[in-house]
């Protein structure tokens, strides 16, 4: 059964307006798991930082909607769209997702991971680092909506505070961690993708998304802390003591953890705005571990890409 044919691209919609009924504002997805409709704007010349102000469709999570009559014609213009993205950090529910991912041997995450063993020891793996947190940070993870992967991860719905701005952040509560807030969006259960289809956790249909809980919250949307930078030589502001950090969790990586270590440690690298400046220290540290500098080279390229960078 070819993926774009009119069964497929008719669930796709049905499944978008039932999610837009229950409050959730909605977009459609391409087969790739990228919003289907491309940009206006496409062909200026200049950047342009338009979110729909212009009025024409395709602005990305922008374009999320609850209202039918603008889902239905978003498909109309996206007769391929296979699947829908659930816009998060909007009203009402101000979704938040926790993204337990599925690591592939390139570190770049569930769309490049595999399914048997070892997507079920990943998955475990995030699953017990969510635990972990939840021990150490004295709260429980609730029962809530969960969505199953193609690759073996799950996404976790959780409903955030309307005052609270959760930013997207890719395994930087914990390896194979993602959140996905204001900006982002989940793959809605019931879409077909190229790599297969979402589909909600057996018993996960009786659930509403579920309050997160204070202690995750604050982990998630950390408050700004003030901090004193230092220059290093290549100009980039970062501290040397985290930096040296992250280099030898790097080098302490087992077989099996390598990638997996490299691309959280660079993905904080690039979050704290030192990835380039500290990129061949870590291609070091990841070549002293076992990795080739051609692998470790393409996970922190993975990471740039991932924290937007």
């Amino acid at each position: 059964m070819a993926i774009t044919d009119r069964q497929t691209v008719t669930l796709a919609l049905a499944h978008a307006l039932s999610a837009a009924e229950r409050g959730l504002p909605v977009i459609p997805l391409s087969a790739s798991k990228l919003p289907a409709l491309r940009s206006p704007h496409r062909k200026d010349a200049l950047p342009n930082r338009c979110r729909g102000e212009c009025g024409f469709p395709g602005h990305g999570v922008h374009d999320a909607t609850t209202d039918p009559a603008a889902v239905r014609a978003l498909f109309a213009a996206a007769p391929w769209a296979t699947g829908y993205g659930i816009a998060c950090g909007r009203p009402p529910h101000h979704l938040i997702g926790i993204d337990l991912d599925v690591f592939g041997a390139n570190g770049s995450g569930d769309s490049a991971a595999g399914t048997g063993r070892g997507a079920d020891r990943a998955l475990a793996d995030s699953l017990s680092s969510l635990r972990d947190l939840a021990l150490r940070h004295l709260f429980t993870i609730p029962e809530t909506v969960t969505v199953l992967t193609p690759s073996g991860g799950r996404h976790l719905w959780l409903t955030g505070p309307a005052d609270v701005v959760v930013p997207n952040s890719a395994s930087r509560l914990a390896p194979g961690i993602d959140v996905r807030g204001a900006g982002g969006y989940l793959v809605g259960p019931g879409s077909v993708t190229a790599q297969g289809t979402y589909r909600l956790a057996p018993g996960s249909a009786r659930f509403s998304p579920a309050p997160c809980p204070r202690a995750l919250l604050h982990l998630v949307a950390p408050p700004a802390r003030p901090h004193h930078p230092t220059r290093t030589s290549h100009g980039t502001a970062h501290d040397p003591g985290r930096a040296q950090g992250l280099v030898h969790f790097v080098l302490a990586a087992q077989e099996g953890q390598r990638n997996t270590r490299l691309f959280w440690a660079a993905c904080r690298a690039y979050e704290n705005g030192f990835g380039d400046a500290l990129a061949d220290a870590l291609t070091d540290a990841a070549v002293r571990a076992g990795l080739t500098e051609r692998e470790a080279r393409a996970t922190i390229a993975s990471a740039r890409r991932m924290t937007g960078t």
